[in-house]
């Protein structure tokens, strides 16, 4: 009997180590440590981590960036600004956009009606001796006086994505070139998306659609009198019937003052009162001011939401944004116009 019971009892103990060893292993397997997380695990501390745990938060590659947070009533977002010729034309958006074939056509005129000149690098300028005529997807280099230029009588000219341009010192008056894109026709023509430099007045018109193009780089030169002739990006004498609408083009004049800048758009009355001309949304920019506006007799005019640039010049021309705006001239319109600030921009009266 007394052999039995010393054989149980050491059997009770050893049950009783077996069970306290197994308790000590679960309680190692399933501690609560103090880790960083990885990019992998979620960087927000638990409620039970200890308050002096400060984890290393991470933002993974695989989730949603996270949205802004909640601001309060009346304060408006954080915004970076966007830059005040962003959206206006520039030798991105303007231009050809097919592969060209060279062509040295010298000065050409053209004689058929509805000719389509398209994917053509042509060397010289075209003289448009007939209607519906288009250019398009092509470069006109000249050393003439103009680069395209429509004949009195004819009609229908259209100059698309293309790029006019010239040789600085190569041109007849002087060396110098006069008309990117001239309309001596009997009626409007289009001109949109060009990229179009150096000619001295390049767009020289009293009607037509002149839309998304860039004039810029404008070469000043002495004319055959000796005297600096007068720059403008776009310029009407006046005295046309029919209408001029200039929108949302980039039209800058960087010539000096004293070697003829005169405007980025100029409104003329040399050729008669200048009327039913619309100037909206461009960016403007240099000359002795960046719009003439026509003049006392000056009527319909419509200058609305364009950006006069302060790049070359404090108040945009040299001597001011605006002068001779006819504010009284029946069907006169100014509205919308501001620095490239933002700053409103009221004319003084013409006179």
């Amino acid at each position: 009997m007394t052999t039995l019971r010393r054989l149980l009892v050491g059997l009770a103990l050893l049950l009783t180590a077996a069970c306290s060893s197994g308790g000590e292993k679960a309680d190692r397997a399933e501690p609560t440590p103090t880790r960083t997380p990885s990019a992998a695990a979620d960087p927000t501390p638990s409620a039970s981590a200890p308050a002096s745990v400060s984890p290393r938060i991470s933002t993974p590659t695989h989730r949603p960036k996270p949205s802004a947070p909640p601001r309060s009533p009346g304060t408006a977002p954080a915004t970076t600004a966007a830059p005040p010729d962003a959206g206006f034309p520039n030798a991105g958006t303007t231009g050809p956009r097919l592969r060209l074939k060279p062509r040295a056509a010298g000065n050409m005129s053209v004689t058929t009606d509805g000719a389509v000149i398209r994917g053509q690098d042509i060397t010289g300028s075209l003289d448009i001796y007939a209607n519906n005529v288009t250019v398009i997807d092509s470069r006109i280099t000249s050393t003439n006086w103009w680069g395209i230029n429509l004949r009195p009588g004819h009609s229908g000219l259209r100059v698309l994505h293309t790029t006019i341009t010239a040789v600085p010192g190569k041109g007849p008056d002087n060396g110098g070139v006069n008309y990117a894109v001239s309309n001596m026709g009997s009626s409007s023509i289009e001109v949109g998306w060009c990229d179009i430099s150096v000619f001295g007045n390049a767009l020289s018109m009293g009607q037509g659609n002149l839309h998304d193009n860039y004039v810029h780089g404008l070469v000043p030169f002495r004319n055959n009198g000796g005297e600096w002739q007068h720059t403008d990006a776009v310029i009407s004498g006046g005295g046309s019937d029919g209408t001029l609408v200039i929108r949302h083009n980039t039209l800058l004049n960087a010539v000096p003052v004293d070697q003829g800048a005169s405007a980025a758009v100029g409104l003329f009355a040399d050729t008669g009162h200048v009327s039913n001309t619309v100037i909206d949304g461009n960016l403007l920019a240099g000359g002795a001011y960046a719009l003439y506006g026509g003049g006392d007799g000056a009527t319909g005019i419509t200058v609305t939401n364009n950006v006069f640039s302060t790049r070359y010049h404090r108040y945009s021309g040299v001597y001011g944004a605006v002068t001779a705006w006819n504010a009284g001239g029946a069907g006169n319109v100014w509205r919308g116009n501001r620095f490239s600030d933002g700053t409103p921009i009221t004319p003084e009266p013409a006179g």
